[in-house]
């Protein structure tokens, strides 16, 4: 079984400002909704698209008539993209010379450019290529089909693992019930979603299976790494089916383990070892068990009906105080083996 250390969210940990960290998806999701509702496609011809100052001193672009709209950091760059022209420079510039600059360098031709604005600022300018998925849209099937999941503990930083920016999506989400076994050990379900409704990344999830996550937000022992993403490209539509297919399948597979798992531990506290305790004894020297370790554990069973499941929380108690950890190791791994003789 391989493991891997997931360090995706806790790169997002620690570049999120606050006013990008939500608290609950419904909370993110009125976000999103807001967004796409007071947001607008214009699509243009190049020759309509004109740069010019705001009056605020700012530059601007106006689109036909509407406008001039403001431009942000993201925004600015792809505009400095279409143009050829480097950012850093124009940067440097007065908004009238920066928007000569890039009247005479704007591409010609009779394809449209899309303008996607909100209120008097444009969020991103593209070509024709580009298709766009709303995170409203994604974030509304996450509340219908991950519905166990939650955001991690807040991380050292106080971000929450769920982060909007004007440029970017992500999403953290575990379910903290859902606890299954997994080659005799304990792992929870997870994943990460990311998107961007201006370019600035692909939309995508990771699924996967997980022991550990810390205050970095650094996921630990991760297994069953399962991937996809997708570019904002035409037919990026079809992701959000793929997304939520792989949300199905994850809670699937939780269901099948968690059920399984509650079987195995039914059936772990009727089944005996043995009817007293030099049997039961015989039985766990089977298991590896030392007569030693054995004895001990034995001895600790209240009432004298030696169930799997009563000797597997003695040798767990008994790890509990062995001074070594390479100690409570071992009697870990032996009390896992144990219980796969009730699976």
């Amino acid at each position: 079984m391989t493991r891997q250390t997931l360090t995706r969210a806790s790169r997002e940990l620690f570049r999120r400002a606050p006013d990008e960290r939500f608290p609950t998806l419904d909370a993110l999701l009125a976000l999103c909704r807001r967004e796409k509702d007071e947001s607008q496609d214009r699509w243009h011809p190049p020759a309509a698209l004109v740069p010019e100052p705001t009056p605020d001193g700012r530059l601007g672009l106006r689109a036909g008539s509407d406008g001039p709209f403001a431009l942000n950091d993201w925004s600015f760059g792809q505009l400095c993209g279409l143009s050829r022209v480097s950012k850093e420079t124009v940067n440097r510039l007065t908004p009238e010379t920066a928007a000569q600059v890039f009247r005479e360098t704007l591409p010609g031709g009779s394809k449209p450019l899309q303008l996607l604005t909100r209120g008097d600022a444009a969020r991103s300018v593209h070509g024709t290529a580009y298709t766009r998925l709303h995170n409203a849209d994604l974030v509304a099937m996450l509340q219908d089909y991950a519905t166990d999941f939650q955001p991690p503990q807040v991380g050292v930083t106080g971000g929450t693992g769920l982060y909007c920016g004007e440029q970017d999506l992500f999403c953290f989400l575990i379910d903290p019930a859902g606890w299954a076994e997994i080659d005799g050990e304990a792992f929870a379900p997870g994943f990460f979603v990311w998107n961007s409704e201006v370019g600035k990344r692909s939309v995508g999830i990771q699924t996967f299976w997980f022991q550990k996550v810390c205050a970095n937000h650094i996921v630990w022992d991760a297994v069953e790494v399962i991937d996809f993403s997708r570019k904002h490209t035409a037919g990026v539509s079809d992701a959000l089916g793929e997304i939520r297919r792989h949300v199905e399948a994850l809670v699937r597979k939780r269901d099948e383990r968690r059920d399984g798992f509650l079987r195995v531990i039914r059936t772990a506290m009727e089944r005996t070892l043995g009817d007293d305790a030099e049997a039961v004894m015989k039985e766990l020297a089977k298991q590896g068990l030392t007569r030693g370790l054995a004895k001990q554990a034995v001895e600790s069973v209240a009432g004298g009906r030696f169930t799997i499941f009563a000797l597997v929380d003695a040798l767990t108690r008994l790890a509990q105080k062995a001074e070594y950890a390479g100690d409570r190791t071992v009697l870990d791994v032996q009390a896992a083996a144990l219980l796969t003789l009730a699976a």
